[in-house]
C-alpha cells in the first residue's frame, strides 16, 4: 500500500492506515492545505472551486470528502462529475475560478485515487506552490468556517459539451474533411470517462462509424490502465477484425492519447505528438517543445518545417513554462500527451483526436503509411536503485566527464546526445532509483547506449 506525497498533488491506494495510504482522513487533511493555501493567495473575497472526476471506483467518496472540506472553509464548489482531466482545466478558466481539483490516479491502477491540483489558469500548480500546500498539510494549519458561512455547490452538467465545442472551433479542425473521409474507429475507453467524451466527440466531427470497447464507465479497468501496446491488444485485434480504420485509445483521465493503425499495429505513443506537431507547423509556423525524455523525431519533423525545437525538464508543469517561454504553437510529451496552446495549456487527448484525423484525412493515406513518412526511432527504458547519494554525485560527474565531447544537458538529470540517439538519467523524485531511457536508430543501438551508462551506474 502506498501514499505519495508530492508538489503536484497526492495519491495513493485507498484504505489502510492514515499517512500510509489514501484515507479519508488525507484526503480531508491534504484538501484543506490547499483551500487555505488558495485562500491566503486570494487574500480576501468568496473563492470558487471546479471539481471533476474520472470513473474510479473510490471516485464519488473521494468527491464527497474533498467538497465537505472545502466548503468547511467556506470555499464555494462547482461541480463538474464525471470528466476528463482536461475538462476541468478548460472549466476553470470558463468560470473564472480559484483553482481546481481533478480527481484521479491518471494510469495508475483501480484501487489508487489522487487529487491534483490547479491554479486560477486551469494549470497545475508550479513545484513552489505545491510546497507551500504539503507544509499546510504538514502542519494542519486550517482554520475552518462557522456555520454561517460555508460554501455552496453549483452543478456544471456543461463542461464536457463546452469542451468539444471548443475543439470544432478550432481553426484547424477540418470537420467537413473528416466527415468526408468516412472513417470507421475503435475507441478503448478504459472504463472511465474516455468512454463517454471520446465517442461523443468522434460523433459530433462527423464520424458515423464508432466501435465501443471498454467505455462503460465503471471504473473496474477491464486491462492494465496505462495505455501501452502490451496493454492494448484487445483494441488491436478489434480494429484488425472489425476492418477499422484506426483505433484510439486513452488513460483513465483522457490527457494521453494513444493511436492504433489499421493493420492492428501501434502508432506510437511517442508519434502522436509527432503527427500533430506535422500538421499544426504545415499549416501555422512556429516553435516545438517536449521533454527531454520524448523522441528526437518531433526535433527532426520540427526542423523539416524550418522551425526550432526546444527541449524541457520531465513534467507538464515544465513543459508548459518552457513552450510560453519560447511562444510554441504546439508541444507535450512522449507518451501521447498534446498540449495545444490554441485551446489550453494542458494535456488533452481531446483536441489530439481533432486534429489527429484532420492530418489524416488531409492526407488521404492510410493511418499505417503516415507513420511511415516519420523518422523511426526505439526507445529503451530501464531504472536501477541508488544504493548510496554521495556515490552517485561522484559516478554523475564521472559520466559528465567520459562522455564530455558530446552534447549535454543538465536542465533535468543528465541527457547526452550522441550522432545516432541519446540517454538520459533522471533521478525519481518519490523512489530511490534513477531512470535511463534511451533512444537510437535501432532497439539494439538504444538498448547499448542505456546498458553502458547502466553499467556505470552499478559499478
Amino acid at each position: 500500500m502506498t501514499l505519495i506525497k508530492s508538489i503536484s498533488g497526492i495519491r495513493g491506494t485507498i484504505g489502510g492506515f492514515p499517512g500510509n495510504n489514501l484515507t479519508p482522513l488525507d484526503i480531508v487533511k491534504f484538501s484543506s492545505a490547499y483551500g487555505v493555501w488558495l485562500k491566503r493567495k486570494k487574500g480576501s473575497g468568496k473563492l470558487k472551486i471546479v471539481l471533476g472526476r474520472d470513473a474510479r471506483i473510490s471516485g464519488e467518496m473521494t468527491d464527497q470528502l474533498v467538497t465537505a472540506s472545502l466548503r468547511g472553509l467556506g470555499i464555494d464548489i462547482i461541480q463538474t462529475g464525471l470528466v476528463s482531466t482536461p475538462t476541468v482545466e478548460m472549466a476553470v478558466r470558463n468560470h473564472s475560478a480559484d483553482g481546481g481539483i481533478i480527481l484521479t490516479a491518471s494510469h495508475n491502477p483501480a484501487n489508487w485515487n489522487a487529487l491534483k491540483l490547479l491554479n486560477g489558469s486551469g494549470e497545475f500548480i508550479s513545484a513552489r506552490d505545491g510546497e507551500d500546500v504539503l507544509q499546510i498539510s504538514e502542519n494542519e494549519d486550517f482554520e475552518f468556517s462557522d456555520v454561517y458561512n460555508l460554501g455552496k455547490i453549483y452543478f456544471d452538467n456543461e463542461a464536457g459539451d463546452r469542451h468539444i465545442r471548443s475543439i470544432l472551433d478550432l481553426n484547424l479542425v477540418d470537420r467537413k474533411l473528416i466527415a468526408r473521409a468516412d472513417f470507421t474507429i475503435a475507441v478503448d475507453g478504459i472504463n472511465s470517462v474516455g468512454g463517454i467524451i471520446i465517442p461523443e466527440l468522434l460523433k459530433q466531427l462527423g464520424v458515423r462509424k464508432i466501435i465501443r470497447l471498454n467505455c462503460e464507465p465503471d471504473g473496474n479497468f477491464r486491462h492494465t490502465a496505462e495505455p501501452l501496446p502490451e496493454n492494448l491488444t484487445g483494441l488491436s485485434e478489434m480494429v484488425f477484425r472489425e476492418k477499422a480504420d484506426l483505433g484510439f485509445a486513452v488513460d483513465p483521465d483522457v490527457d494521453r492519447l494513444v493511436i492504433v493503425n489499421e493493420d492492428g499495429s501501434m502508432f506510437g505513443e511517442e508519434y502522436t505528438l509527432v503527427a500533430v506537431a506535422d500538421y499544426i507547423l504545415k499549416h501555422k509556423p512556429g516553435n516545438t517543445v517536449s521533454n527531454l525524455s520524448s523522441t528526437r523525431a518531433l526535433k527532426d519533423i520540427t526542423e523539416k518545417h524550418g522551425m526550432n525545437y526546444f527541449p524541457a525538464a520531465v513534467g507538464e508543469v515544465n513543459v508548459v513554462e518552457k513552450m510560453k517561454k519560447v511562444n510554441a504553437v504546439i508541444g507535450g510529451e512522449g507518451n501521447g500527451g498534446i498540449i495545444y496552446p490554441e485551446l489550453h495549456y494542458g494535456r488533452d487527448a481531446l483536441v489530439g483526436v481533432a486534429l489527429f484525423l484532420s492530418h489524416l484525412s488531409q492526407t488521404g493515406i492510410k493511418c499505417s503509411e503516415l507513420r511511415k513518412s516519420y523518422p523511426d526511432y526505439s526507445i529503451s527504458k530501464h531504472k536501477t536503485v541508488i544504493k548510496n547519494e554521495i556515490d552517485f554525485k561522484e559516478t554523475m560527474s564521472r559520466i559528465r566527464k567520459q562522455y564530455g565531447s558530446f552534447s549535454i544537458n543538465e536542465e533535468d538529470g543528465l541527457r547526452i546526445d550522441f550522432p545516432d540517439g541519446w540517454v538520459h538519467l533522471r533521478k525519481s523524485n518519490t523512489e530511490p532509483i534513477v531512470r535511463v531511457i534511451a533512444e537510437s536508430t535501432t532497439k539494439e543501438n538504444a538498448v547499448r547506449l542505456a546498458t553502458d551508462i547502466l553499467n556505470l551506474l552499478e559499478e
